[in-house]
This record gives structure tokens, C-alpha cells and sequence, in this order.
């Protein structure tokens, strides 16, 4: 008995590897093959296009796609080391402009709130109008109240990974610090490729399908195969949510949808900059720790300040 059970566990591992080996290898003919054939999937004026490209948006298929991109990548960084700086600081710059960005919307929550206080409530106004171009956008009070939400979005979405960039994230240590670094770095490559990058994959192949259910009918799902999907074609159409939770309220539910996907892309994109800075730095020994790392200032005499809010 536990010799078949031995034996099946051994060809367990074989067919798994196998698969992978299989898998990988057709990840590199499914990228030539849509840059080949983009009319197949980026179509939209035909269903069974769209349909595509809901499907492979969080399929398998792309997941190897992404896993022999990453290992070329990785690859020719290990071979020649500038190019991995060079891609490190890229994805950072990504991270960071991203989350410069979306950080003002923090300020524009402010001053919406405070507009919205006195003219719902001190002046008993029920519409707003903008027109800082001449031309007019009127919505109810509501719609902007509510809108605070989206804004709020905003900020978390966009800058979780440049918070993680400017190390402002909150870490639980329980030994990191007491380690040496080349110690502390194999603990971020780990943590970067068995914790950080696989959580964020699977949430991105299910939040894909959970985007397209609000904005395609009939529903799709993530265990649609693609030829139950191509069934879809002649009655799909576009049904997109604009319904708000209030009367006259905001209206593009939609839109955190989106938002949870960059927010993902973001993270995604992080975790490999990570990994790949932790290995440099784990290669190149202490002095390089951060290298190349573009991180805010208070300005000049606040050192002190920087790293305590």
C-alpha cells in the first residue's frame, strides 16, 4: 500500500511538472501569436473579439504568458546586471508617479467636502454647477458627496505601492531587524515571490471577471471556458453600472472596478521591483542599499523628521 501510494504521489510530481514545462512553452506561442493576430482580441466591434479578451484577461494562458516574460526579464538581469537597476528604477518611477499623483486627491477630497458642507447646508443649495472652461457639469449635492468616496479610492488604490516605495507601509518585525543585511534581503526576496506576487495574481484573475460582470451582459465568470463563452457572442452587449446607492447620487460604480485592477497592476509591478532590488542588493552588498531610490523629503534640516509620521 504504501509503495502505490509512493508511486502515485512520484507521478503525481512528474505530471505536474510536465504541465508546467508544457505550459511555459506555449506561453511563448500565445505572445506571438496575439501580437500576430490583434484582430482576434482587440476588436471590439466583434462580440467574439471582446469575448476573447475577456477570457484571456484572467486565464491561465496569460499567467504563463506572464511567468515566461518575468523569466526572460529575470534572465538577462542576472546576465547584465545595469538592466536590472535600470528596470528596478523604472517600475519604482511607475510606483512613484503614480502615487505623486493620485495623492492630490487627498486635497481635492478637502476642498469638495468643505464645498459641499456650506452649500447643502448653510446656503440650502441641491445642485453644483463647474464650468471653470465655459462649459457647464451640474450635478445634485449628492453626487458630489458621494463622489468623496471614489476620490477616497483614489488615494488607497494608486498609492499603496508608492507608499511601499517610500517604506511608509506598516511592517509586523519580528526579527528583520536584528538580521544582517544580506540576511534582510533574502527575507524580502522570499517574502516577494511566495507571499506578495502569487496573492496578487490570484486577486487579479478574479477581479477581472468581477470588473466585466458590471460592465458586459450576460454575466461571465471565471469558470467560463472559452468556447461556453464564444456561445455568449450574439446576445453579449454592453451593460455598464451606473447606478447609485442614493437618488441622484454617484452614478460610476464602475469606476472602483478599474481602480481595484491598476491597484493590483501596481502591486504586481512592485513585487517584482522589490524582488529584483532585494537581489541586487543582496549581490552588491550593503553599500548599495538604496541605490538608485527615489524617495520624498521633508526638505533640508527635516531629516529628523522623515521616517516618524
Amino acid at each position: 500500500m504504501e509503495e502505490q501510494s509512493g508511486a502515485s504521489f512520484l507521478g503525481a510530481v512528474v505530471d505536474g511538472l510536465v504541465s508546467l514545462v508544457v505550459n511555459l512553452g506555449l506561453g511563448f506561442w500565445h505572445i506571438i501569436y496575439a501580437i500576430s493576430h490583434p484582430g482576434l482580441w482587440l476588436d471590439w466591434s466583434n462580440k467574439e473579439s471582446l469575448l476573447r479578451f475577456v477570457y484571456y484577461g484572467g486565464s491561465k494562458e496569460l499567467l504563463f504568458v506572464f511567468f515566461d516574460v518575468v523569466i526572460v526579464i529575470t534572465l538577462i538581469g542576472f546576465l547584465y546586471r545595469p538592466f536590472l537597476w535600470a528596470l528596478v528604477r523604472g517600475l519604482e518611477k511607475i510606483a512613484n508617479t503614480a502615487g505623486r499623483v493620485a495623492a492630490w486627491a487627498g486635497l481635492l477630497m478637502v476642498l469638495q467636502q468643505i464645498m459641499v458642507v456650506f452649500l447643502q447646508s448653510v446656503f440650502r443649495q441641491g445642485e453644483i454647477t463647474l464650468s471653470p472652461f465655459g462649459g457647464g457639469f451640474t450635478q445634485s449635492v449628492g453626487w458630489f458627496s458621494e463622489s468623496l468616496k471614489f476620490e477616497n479610492a483614489l488615494v488607497v488604490a494608486l498609492c499603496v505601492s508608492y507608499a511601499f516605495v517610500q517604506g511608509a507601509h506598516v511592517r509586523v518585525d519580528l526579527v528583520y531587524a536584528g538580521v544582517k543585511h544580506r540576511t534582510k534581503r533574502a527575507i524580502d526576496m522570499f517574502g516577494s515571490l511566495f507571499f506578495m506576487l502569487p496573492v496578487a495574481l490570484l486577486t487579479w484573475m478574479y477581479a477581472w471577471f468581477f470588473l466585466w460582470r458590471h460592465l458586459i451582459t450576460p454575466k461571465v465568470s471565471a469558470s467560463d471556458a472559452l468556447d461556453r463563452m464564444l456561445m455568449k457572442a450574439r446576445i453579449v452587449k454592453w451593460n455598464v453600472e451606473t447606478i447609485s446607492f442614493s437618488a441622484n447620487g454617484f452614478n460610476g460604480y464602475f469606476l472602483f472596478k478599474i481602480l481595484m485592477l491598476c491597484f493590483i497592476a501596481l502591486v504586481i509591478l512592485q513585487a517584482l521591483a522589490f524582488f529584483y532590488r532585494s537581489y541586487l542588493e543582496f549581490i552588491e552588498g550593503e553599500e548599495s542599499a538604496g541605490k538608485y531610490l527615489d524617495k520624498d523629503t521633508l526638505g533640508e534640516g527635516e531629516e529628523a523628521y522623515e521616517g516618524t509620521h
